[in-house]
């Protein structure tokens, strides 16, 4: 008899001892009632003269109301001559097709495959944080290749909308290569972010804060001369000013790194600011030291060469002098963090060597590990370019001595 169960028998009906006892509701339905406690809703139905049975689903998760709408639809699919299992089987296997070529199943592949083994770990870190937090929870389950422009420009605008203008260029950009990666791999067809280059506000260039006026110059390094507080400290500030390295290249420095005869500094290729197979592979990179810079170390030296670290934190641990503490120690000098920063000192030799020692571009760019814009190429630079750099390094802290004194800032030629 059809539809010959109720709530209250399929809710009390006792469990078993073992095995299990099956409850019919007719019309193919059944409850399933097994001593381990589980009650399991069950079609029976043939197809092509075999019996089959098909999985409604588990009570109370399904009620009683539900597992005969399921019966139903199994049995409609049955009436056209479709088996409902190999119906359910082929919906699972599409699901799973729509869940491998979804957006963030390309992301997360593009992300382990490419981005991964082209950037450093914390680079790749960043990147899928911001999918995480900006485009996943709206774009991706979604198909890839059903995510249009509009749907992206709108998943953009929630970043513009917190302020973040230069995250959402930044965001747009990963979406880009996630695109042109499942072109690539066939489960795409079209790179959406081609069509949004005017949609998003434009990113207001902040750069970093650096004095390079050259009278306010002389007055830094007077400051730096003059500083009262750790040693160490004062001795980053003037390597800064006389390398130009980046901040974590010059606070990392290692005293195995130098050769002070030589009056070299060679920074390895896994501590520069490169991609993974420019750490793994590349060369490192080497700042001549000027005999000025040479004598700040050897006076460093009965300080911190006892240890790894070339400048030590205060806090021990092994760890190196803070960015912070440059930071603060500029700040004590008298200089606002809207004025110089850690940073800054290369862009103050940037701009000075250039504007007015008016020395080879190439020369400055190859020694701040910046590609050079040559037609020589980069091997060419690293190997031509070395007598140069020592030049150009000696003349440049000559030029820094001057304006500490205060001498007269003539603007000078130096063939490199």
């Amino acid at each position: 008899m059809l539809n010959s169960l109720t709530e209250t028998r399929v809710r009390s009906t006792p469990v078993p001892e073992s095995g299990f006892v099956r409850m019919s509701d007719g019309g193919g339905l059944y409850l399933e009632v097994h001593a381990s406690g589980g009650r399991l809703w069950r079609y029976r139905y043939r197809h092509d003269g075999k019996q089959k049975s098909l999985s409604l689903g588990a009570y109370p998760a399904i009620g009683l109301k539900e597992a005969r709408d399921r019966r139903a639809d199994a049995a409609k699919l049955l009436a056209v001559g479709v088996d409902p299992s190999a119906a359910r089987t082929a919906e699972k296997a599409s699901r799973l097709e729509a869940g491998a070529n979804s957006f963030e199943a390309v992301a997360r592949e593009w992300a382990v495959t490419i981005h991964g083994a082209k950037v450093s770990v914390g680079h790749a870190t960043r990147t899928l944080i911001r999918l995480e937090q900006d485009v996943f929870p709206w774009l991706g389950k979604l198909p890839i290749h059903e995510i249009r422009a509009q749907q992206l420009l709108q998943t953009l605008r929630r970043v513009e909308a917190r302020g973040a203008i230069e995250t959402s260029h930044r965001v747009k950009y990963v979406c880009g290569q996630v695109f042109r990666y499942g072109i690539a791999t066939g489960r795409a067809e079209a790179d959406p972010t081609a069509g949004l280059r005017e949609a998003l506000k434009p990113v207001k260039v902040e750069h970093m804060p650096a004095i390079t006026e050259p009278k306010r110059v002389g007055e830094l390094m007077r400051a730096i001369v003059g500083y009262r507080g750790q040693p160490v400290t004062r001795s980053a500030l003037q390597l800064a000013a006389l390398t130009f390295v980046r901040p974590g290249e010059l606070r990392q420095a290692e005293w195995s790194e130098f050769d002070l005869d030589a009056a070299e500094w060679r920074i390895p290729a896994a501590r520069m600011k490169r991609s993974v197979d420019g750490k793994q592979n590349g060369n490192d990179h080497l700042v001549p030291l000027s005999t000025q810079a040479v004598e700040i170390l050897i006076d460093l030296q009965p300080l911190t060469g006892h240890g790894k670290l070339v400048f030590p934190g205060t806090g021990g641990q092994g760890r190196p002098l803070s960015d912070a503490t440059v930071g603060a120690a500029l700040r004590r000098l008298g200089f606002g963090q809207d004025e110089m920063s850690g940073h800054g000192f290369r862009a103050m030799a940037r701009t000075l060597i250039g504007e007015r020692l008016n020395l080879d571009e190439n020369v400055i760019e190859a020694q701040l590990a910046h590609a050079v814009k040559d037609t020589l190429g980069r091997a060419y630079n690293r190997t031509q370019f070395i007598e140069a750099r020592k030049q150009m390094m000696q003349t440049y802290a000559d030029y820094l001595d001057r304006l500490r004194v205060g001498a007269e800032v003539v603007p000078i030629r130096v063939s490199a």
